[in-house]
């Protein structure tokens, strides 16, 4: 799978368990350790965890594990490293204080809409 590739099948999964916000950041250019970004709201610890655990659930099912996951416990952010794509899954008012979007803003960002 390639890095798009990724990026959609997070962004489909997040919204399979009603994530707001959902955008993708192409980092290719400024960044070297991922191509793309997927990045997510939820309202409550409990839903981060479960959109984390729905991407994991899709990526597994199309033979693909995650590299590295952070946050889980906590469900304020959980951070799931596919190599050429990292999902953000955040509780909203944690997105807002982060501000990837800002932080990163010579990404280009497409808001993913649901076919």
């Amino acid at each position: 799978m390639t890095g798009q590739e990724l990026a959609l099948a997070i962004a489909r999964a997040a919204a399979e368990k009603k994530a707001s916000d959902i955008v993708t950041m192409d980092m290719r250019g400024v960044m070297d350790s991922a191509d793309f970004f997927v990045v997510c709201s939820a309202n409550t610890g409990t839903q981060v965890r479960a959109i984390a655990d729905n991407i994991e659930e899709k990526l597994a099912e199309a033979g693909v594990a995650f590299q590295r996951r952070e946050g889980y416990r906590e469900g304020e952010w959980v951070l799931l490293d596919y190599g050429d794509a990292i999902a953000h899954v955040f509780r909203t008012d944690q997105r807002e204080y982060y501000a990837l979007e800002r932080l990163w803003g010579d990404a280009k960002l497409t808001v993913y809409e649901e076919h």
